[in-house]
């Protein structure tokens, strides 16, 4: 059959699905449902998503997608991570935080060479994708490397060059980072952008600080860097900054000028949060990683109530140990409704949201991501819902966030592109990444 005069032939067409997303009904603070629905892929961007069937003129398709059975989320977004460690997963647990980094952490990443980043990203890569995770933050070094691997993987990510003051190298790392930003971003078809990442407030001091500032304002990039973490480290800065918490200091210096992204935010004060919510620094919330290190329990419901922009994060797999955003999604709402003796706190929808828009206002990509709104890029997830714990369908948000798992995911769309089809990933040899990185990690601890 001709095509019809008039009528585009878009990419994909989604068909049957569940739709669930932020966006769609006209807030980004409700869910909207849609139960038979229909999406529009054209190019990178959705065209069309909403009742089926879609609109005539998005009936055409290269490709039609049978979602029956099946719930349609945008793709959700890791806020915090280090890609490559999963090379060190299971290395070193049950450490307290300072010991675990100085005493196992830091000196075998000394030993860490540009292939061990770049088949550790890879399988983080890997993991993401079959997590439903589409885009992630990371900050860490051989940061060519991390980009090469999700230029390979197809997913999209914000890239940093973690910066240690106190480091040696310091100077080169800071130079790194300049070229990181300079070579990469927006490369890999748009699905790369990078910001500057100077690691903490204890291990980056105000002149250093301020150089990295310098860069940024030169570059137009933003910042990805570790705050409030421990109760130590609040008690540190108090006592060398005049009774200044790392937040009000990082305020102090002009910081939050830029656009931030602040990963943990554990022990953070009233007057911590308001100027979180005034700069519009972004959160990166981390429950998992903050509950096996003990670092405690970040009040992640007050800051929502003051408008603060919190996502969720995994951190890296050495300290989680995984990277699946679900999972996280249920620890937020769990770990804050014990916290608070209160089972309202982080309802499921709101978690939800967290894992997708919430994340991608935390790093300022939410006009481009975190819903099935026409016009975003098209990051979309298939979960299948026709499986046991899934039943009875009384409430599909609140199955997503309480009972779903990484495994029901079946289909991942990024960018338009589809990365992985039932279950089978298209552009990447697994076997091949499993096998090398379990070689590269025993080597690593061989080092050691």
């Amino acid at each position: 059959m001709s095509q019809a005069v008039g009528v585009k032939r878009i990419d994909i067409l989604i068909e049957g699905a569940t739709i669930i997303s932020p966006g769609l009904g006209g807030s980004d603070e409700k869910m909207a449902v849609v139960d038979e629905g229909a999406i529009a892929i054209d190019g990178e961007r959705i065209a069309y998503a909403g009742p089926s069937p879609a609109p005539l003129e998005f009936r055409n398709a290269r490709k039609r997608i049978d979602a029956s059975c099946l719930i349609a989320l945008a793709g959700f977004v890791n806020t915090h991570t280090h890609a490559a460690m999963t090379l060190l997963r299971g290395y070193a647990d049950d450490m307290v935080l300072m010991d675990w980094l100085n005493k196992k952490i830091w000196p075998i990443e000394a030993h860490l060479d540009s292939e061990d980043v770049y088949w550790g990203a890879m399988l983080a890569c890997v993991e993401m994708i079959r997590a439903g995770v589409t885009t992630f933050a990371d900050q860490y070094f051989f940061m060519d490397d991390t980009a090469k691997a999700v230029r390979d993987s197809g997913i999209r990510a914000c890239l940093s060059r973690g910066l240690i003051a106190t480091s040696p190298d310091s100077s080169q790392a800071l130079r790194e980072n300049i070229e990181l930003c300079q070579t990469w971003d927006g490369a890999a078809n748009g699905r790369i952008t990078t910001m500057l990442g100077p690691h903490a407030p204890y291990t980056c001091p105000v002149d250093f600080l301020e150089k990295v500032m310098e860069a940024a304002e030169e570059l137009g990039v933003g910042m990805h860097i570790h705050l409030s973490e421990t109760l130590g480290e609040v008690e540190e800065s108090r006592a060398k900054h005049g009774g200044m918490s790392p937040i009000e200091l990082m305020d102090s210096i002009g910081l939050f000028g830029f656009r931030t992204l602040a990963a943990h935010c554990v022990h953070v004060s009233a007057k911590d949060i308001e100027i979180l919510s005034s700069k519009g620094v972004g959160v990166a919330h981390n429950p998992g990683s903050n509950m096996k290190i003990a670092s405690g329990v970040a009040p992640v419901p007050a800051m929502l109530r003051a408008g603060v922009k919190v996502g969720l994060g995994t951190d890296g797999a050495c300290s989680n140990n995984n990277l699946d955003l679900l999972e996280e999604a249920r620890l937020a709402a769990f770990l804050h409704k014990v916290a608070n003796n209160d089972p309202t706190v982080i309802p499921a929808e709101q978690a939800l949201t967290m894992a997708t828009l919430g994340g991608a206002k935390a790093m300022g990509m939410d006009s481009d991501i975190g819903s099935l709104e026409p016009g975003k890029k098209a990051d979309i997830i298939l979960l299948d819902m026709n499986k046991p714990h899934m039943y009875p369908k009384h409430d599909l948000t609140s199955h997503i966030v309480y009972s779903a798992r990484a495994s029901d995911v079946t289909t991942v769309i990024i960018n338009g592109e589809l990365v992985m089809e039932d279950g089978v990933l298209t552009g990447i040899d697994e076997q091949e990444v499993l096998q090398t990185a379990e070689e590269r990690a025993k080597a690593l601890v061989r080092k050691a």
